[in-house]
């Protein structure tokens, strides 16, 4: 503490600001780690608007969209439960069917609003005056309504922040999410060989054109190539070209070599934490050419202690969502054929995935240096279902948790089954893959005793 008082008066102030803003980090991070309660619900209406309040006992993040057939109002709720609260009765309401709750991801809270006709919807955030908390207002109006703001000086800054972030679904399509596909190697490096000669980056070139085509096929969602020819692209330079695109997942196919030929089976990498945090120290050091590192945030500007905090956020969350996504994908390729060592997700330093805000896996699709292996990375057949198992991992996280201002979250119902509908060349195995369920669910689900399907038959995809 005498150190303090012989400090120079700018090093004085450096020392505090420091330490309040770690003080100020702790405390953020314990109210991000709180979950906040709906305490009650109230409603109010007239000919041409409902509008609906929920009582909330702290500042939530929240999101809220429409979906159509039927029509209904989705509203998530981040770090939330409904703390002994009935929902009410609405029946009698002109615009609203019922409601009802159900737990997302864990800890989120997820509120439906059943409606009985196409409405326009808009939310806001109150901050707690007179003799209310926290509340949460949901507007309901017909479409030739527009529902009354809340004044300005009603709505706190970090209400309005968190407002100003709600996807006006009624004016905008989704967006569809962009796929970063990257094969491996390519031009002067031809990566692993084979006995037989076949080379690492002309068969993962092949699953990777795949995964394009099937990506593409998705609704809602649309495939990048990294490199869709025989030329060598840098490592970083890669990360590079997904950022560029504004990728929301990056998968990387390569193709397994040992040097003993008995080894054999798929595997799936992510980042590892000293991968990651190696990497976060280059991004700190030169964090001035960090523009868009986190969600669009420069750290060139900030405090090395608040730059760090942002970068390790950043990390920690794209971290478990490429770890969420290659379980799924490591489950699928296990319905293929041997996975290498255990079955789950491997953690190395791979340069690829080093990227701190795009998540990402690296898919080694088989040992190319296993001379059956190597037949079957030739083989067309075997490509397809590598690439039916990627697809099938991203497509079950995304149809899960798909992002508030996409078009999956306009236009999926997660209540509801999935459907697909028979085209010429599908099975049942390769379906039950592509949407992540084993086979015998599927066979249940549709009530079929055998393999046989026809062309436009339409099967529900079990949850």
């Amino acid at each position: 503490m005498l150190l303090f008082f012989y400090l120079s008066p700018v090093e004085q102030e450096n020392s505090v600001a420091r330490l309040l803003l770690l003080l100020f980090t702790l405390c953020l991070s314990s109210v991000l780690g709180a979950v906040e309660s709906v305490n009650g619900v109230r409603s109010w209406s007239d000919d041409t608007r409902t509008r609906l309040v929920l009582d909330l006992s702290g500042q939530v993040e929240h999101s809220l969209f429409e979906l159509q057939g039927p029509d209904r109002i989705v509203v998530d709720l981040k770090n939330a439960q409904l703390k002994q609260v009935e929902l009410p009765d609405l029946s009698q309401n002109r615009f609203i069917q019922a409601m009802r709750s159900g737990v997302r991801n864990g800890n989120d809270l997820r509120v439906v609003i059943d409606l009985k006709e196409q409405v326009t919807a808009n939310s806001f955030q109150l901050d707690p005056s007179d003799n209310a908390g926290h509340r949460l207002v949901i507007d309901i109006s017909t479409k030739s309504q527009v529902p009354e703001q809340a004044s300005t000086a009603a709505v706190s800054p970090t209400a309005a922040s968190v407002a100003t972030r709600q996807l006006p679904v009624s004016t905008q399509p989704g967006r569809d999410l962009v796929i970063a596909i990257d094969a491996g190697h390519g031009g002067r490096d031809p990566g692993a060989i084979g006995k037989g000669g076949t080379r690492e980056k002309d068969v993962v070139l092949a699953i990777a054109k795949e995964l394009q085509k099937l990506i593409n096929a998705e609704p809602g969602m649309r495939a990048v190539m990294v490199r869709d020819g025989d030329y060598f692209i840098p490592l970083r330079r890669r990360m590079e070209i997904a950022r560029k695109e504004k990728a929301d997942f990056f998968v990387s196919v390569h193709a397994d070599a040992f040097h003993d030929i008995r080894a054999k089976g798929s595997s799936v990498f992510v980042l590892s934490k000293s991968g990651a945090t190696s990497e976060a120290a280059k991004w700190l050091a030169d964090r001035e050419n960090a523009a868009d590192l986190v969600g669009g945030v420069s750290l060139g500007n900030k405090d090395e202690v608040l730059a760090s905090v942002l970068l390790d956020l950043s990390q920690s969350a794209t971290m478990q969502m490429s770890h969420d996504v290659a379980a799924k994908t490591i489950d699928n390729l296990a319905r293929l054929g041997p996975i290498h060592g255990k079955k789950e997700v491997q953690k190395a330093r791979f340069m690829v995935l080093n990227s701190p805000d795009i998540p990402s896996m690296l898919v080694e699709s088989a040992f190319i240096s296993n001379p059956d292996e190597e037949k079957k990375l030739r083989s067309a057949d075997f490509q397809k279902k590598v690439a039916q198992a990627i697809l099938g991992g991203v497509r079950s996280y995304f149809h899960e948790s798909p992002p508030p201002d996409s078009w999956l979250a306009q236009n999926r119902a997660p209540e509801h089954a999935d459907q697909h509908v028979i085209a010429p060349g599908d099975t049942l195995s390769e379906i039950a893959v592509r949407y992540s369920v084993s086979l015998s669910r599927l066979r249940d689900a549709n009530r079929i005793n055998d393999d046989k399907i026809r062309v436009g038959q339409v099967l529900m995809i079990p949850q």
